[in-house]
């Protein structure tokens, strides 16, 4: 946002928001380049201080051994193996996807994980 504030400054512009911080905020006067300046701030460190719990919290799942949310295979070998069969019979690869609702991209995928 500095960065933003600073182009539109040397182009002789300036950057006026109306609801920061409950006023009006003008970039063009020093007191509202230095209001600007300090929200910027803040919110640059309060990005700084939510990546820090994350990184802290996905190090602590992974020491713990636990998930880390990642999305967990929705469909069984089983389920894969019948569409294989399904296509290798001549149907559809779409219409055996559909009927196993998921994507046809994801049933290649998953029949050739499996070794066609």
């Amino acid at each position: 946002m500095l960065e933003l504030a600073e182009a539109l400054r040397t182009r002789g512009a300036a950057l006026r928001v109306l609801n920061l911080g409950g006023g009006d905020v003008d970039t063009s006067t020093p007191m509202g380049g230095m209001v600007f300046t300090v929200m910027a701030a803040l919110a640059e460190m309060e990005l700084a201080i939510k990546r820090e719990r994350i990184i802290d919290s996905v190090n602590k799942r992974r020491a713990a051994g636990k998930d880390l949310g990642r999305r967990r295979p929705q469909f069984t070998e089983s389920q894969v193996l019948n569409a294989r069969r399904l296509v290798n019979a001549g149907e559809s690869a779409t219409q055996v996807a559909r009927d196993l609702s998921m994507s046809r991209a994801t049933s290649y995928r998953r029949i050739s994980a499996l070794g066609a």
